[in-house]
């Protein structure tokens, strides 16, 4: 049993609206699938965690990919979003579905949308797991990030981190955030950081809590 993390940079051009409005808007920091399902016919039921402004998704609300969307108005920088989408509604789509559905092959969660790119990992036989590569849709430019022997990890919650979550931390590692006394602010590593300070802190507040929540599930604590 292998596992395969990769990176999909998909061409705007031919990505369907409702892919760009998440990955490729400026007011949406990330995106990140945190659950699915695919219990109707060609209709896939998709839960997204969203950090940023979601009034770019008003614009596809309407696209003929989308069956129904929820967003939840969040007074913090994460938001929530519901949404039934059409698989067969554009070839991106169908071929998502289908490495979904890809039998011998599972593909972990998070998927994470970010800057035109989907960040994916997925444990499999050896055969599945390319078969689902080569069915990239033709909008896809993947780049195999690690490839190796299954042997365990955390599960969805654990000590995943979002890539852009460990963006910042490494940012934050780099200019002395966790140094003492420390060597940057949350203002600094904005700058750096292109986003604003609130975003920092935000992102540095959840990596710190699922790598402390990771630990204290591990077997020393007898939970």
């Amino acid at each position: 049993m292998k596992h395969l993390r990769v990176t999909a940079t998909v061409d705007r051009d031919l990505a369907p609206p409702f892919f760009v409005a998440l990955a490729g808007s400026d007011p949406i920091d990330e995106a990140r699938v945190v659950d699915w399902s695919m219990a109707a016919d060609e209709i896939v039921t998709l839960l997204y965690e969203i950090d940023g402004d979601t009034a770019p998704l008003s614009r596809v609300r309407d696209s003929p990919a989308v069956e129904s969307m929820a967003v939840t108005a969040a007074d913090e920088p994460t938001s929530y979003m519901l949404v039934e989408v059409r698989s067969d509604a554009t070839a991106m789509g169908s071929a998502i579905a289908c490495s979904l559905g890809r039998g011998g092959l599972l593909v972990r969660k998070p998927l994470v949308y970010r800057d035109m790119t989907v960040h994916a990992s997925a444990v499999g036989d050896p055969g599945p797991l390319q078969s689902g590569i080569e069915a990239a849709p033709a909008s896809f430019d993947v780049t195999i990030e690690e490839i190796g022997t299954y042997r365990g990890g955390p599960g969805p919650r654990g000590a995943t981190l979002s890539e852009r979550q460990r963006e910042v931390v490494a940012t934050a590692l780099e200019k002395g955030y966790y140094d003492r006394p420390r060597g940057t602010t949350h203002e600094e590593l904005a700058d750096a950081l292109d986003c604003a300070p609130a975003t920092v802190s935000e992102h540095l507040q959840k990596a710190e809590a699922a790598v402390i929540e990771a630990a204290m599930q591990g077997p020393e604590t007898g939970f």
